[in-house]
């Protein structure tokens, strides 16, 4: 069911506006006692769940009782973050999501489905896991905000994804991220109705319904000036609230280039990238109007990892960014890649498959670190000098008489040619 929406290319949704239409839809649901919150955490800061999460503390006071940011395999976020994201939201309320312990299995897709829906590219099981919190919390209400945008696991990111991996258990993730990357980024990338899509789907009617999720997501995309405005919200406890949105995001947050890119820069903000696990949004987002021999060239000035989870950075500097073939090799041969596949499908989305190059510039990594992963190396400050973040915009800018093609933010958008995104 549907309890609110508001949203359009042309629509601007103030502060005002989206506070009223949360608390319309908060009305219309009636008294709740106890009210948990699973906001995505610091690296989805832009998605406005943030205030949507503040909002709702306002709404309910005492009867949100406790707020878990929806972490999936990225760091713990930091107090400082805490303020920054939800400001004048009590510490007391946050608990933390470990991915690997605290967890509740609802129950098990099987293989046969998986089978049927990624064509036969996968078999196994695939179990439902929620931290444990949401079964045994006994809430009244599960509110989920988050943003929908082009999302390169499964497609359009939020919604049921943010209650399976956002706060979902290992081995769920490990298996929902390999099932995308063997069916193929450029197959996903900006699709409601995916392989990973229709795992979640089938969790959420079978082995979800008892769970009283309501959702509230957000879109978002640039005006004129390049400055990012709330176009849409819609708040809804089925998939209806997630179809329009995603109707809207691929509107505001898809851009087909007239041309293949034989030059792009995307730049990495420092709060929200510290690793190339996030960081490599810059190759997902391009990766499909690159030009073949073009050059993507990454400016990560706060990038200092490459996981943000210990084990997952240990493998990552192990086997590398070395294309399709020889990680699914890796994954056949190597116990430990084997069985961390969410690691291995972050290997796969981060390559080029040869087809152009990369070339990182982080400011807290070595040469030798990134050489070793698969990448080019640069320094970053000489980049930053040439290509100054603050005086480009997001597309086609002409430097010292080269032209190239600027990201200023890749998790905002998607970017592709009509020659790799067919329909």
């Amino acid at each position: 069911m549907i309890y609110f929406e508001r949203g359009g290319e042309n629509e601007v949704l103030t502060d005002d506006d989206f506070r009223a239409g949360l608390i319309e839809a908060l009305d219309k649901l009636g008294v709740r006692k106890k009210v948990l919150a699973i906001p995505p955490d610091i690296t989805r800061f832009h998605s406005k769940a943030g205030d949507l999460t503040k909002f709702a503390y306002d709404y309910y006071g005492e009867a949100l009782t406790d707020i878990m940011p929806a972490l999936g395999t990225h760091a713990p976020m930091t107090e400082a973050e805490m303020d920054k994201m939800f400001p004048g939201v009590p510490h007391s309320l946050f608990r933390e999501h470990r991915w690997r312990t605290d967890l509740a299995t609802l129950g098990t897709v099987p293989g046969s489905f998986l089978s049927e829906v990624s064509q036969g590219q996968v078999d196994y099981d695939w179990p439902a896991q929620v931290n444990r919190l949401l079964v045994e919390g006994g809430f009244d209400l599960i509110f989920s905000p988050g943003q929908v945008v082009p999302h390169e696991v499964i497609g359009m990111a939020n919604h049921s994804k943010n209650v399976f991996v956002g706060v979902g258990g290992s081995e769920g993730i490990h298996k929902s991220h390999f099932l995308g990357a063997v069916h193929g980024m450029e197959r996903i990338m900006g699709r409601a109705d995916t392989p990973v899509r229709a795992v979640l789907d089938y969790a959420s009617r079978e082995f979800a319904t008892q769970l009283p999720i309501l959702y509230a997501l957000t879109v978002l995309g640039p005006d004129a000036q390049g400055d990012l405005k709330l176009r849409g919200l819609f708040i809804g406890d089925g998939r209806e609230c997630f179809e329009k949105a995603s109707a809207l995001a691929v509107k505001v947050n898809f851009t087909m280039v007239e041309k293949p890119i034989s030059k792009c820069v995307v730049y990495l903000d420092p709060e929200e990238f510290r690793s190339t696990w996030l960081g490599n949004k810059a190759v997902y987002r391009t990766r499909m109007a690159m030009a073949d021999d073009g050059e993507l060239i990454v400016m990560g000035p706060g990038v200092k990892e490459f996981g943000e989870d210990k084990e997952i950075d240990a493998l990552i500097r192990q086997y590398g960014y070395k294309g399709t073939p020889k990680t699914l090799s890796a994954v056949k041969e190597n116990a430990d890649l084997g069985a961390n596949l969410s690691a291995a499908a972050h290997l796969i989305h981060g390559s080029s498959e040869g087809r152009f190059s990369i070339t990182y510039a982080p400011g807290k990594l070595t040469r030798e670190d990134t050489e070793g992963v698969g990448f080019g190396y640069a320094d970053i400050q000489p980049l930053m000098d040439k290509y100054n973040p603050t005086k480009l915009k997001t597309g086609w800018n002409n430097v010292d008489g080269e032209e190239i093609f600027f990201v200023g933010n890749p998790a905002l958008g998607l970017w592709a040619h009509q020659d790799r995104f067919k329909d």
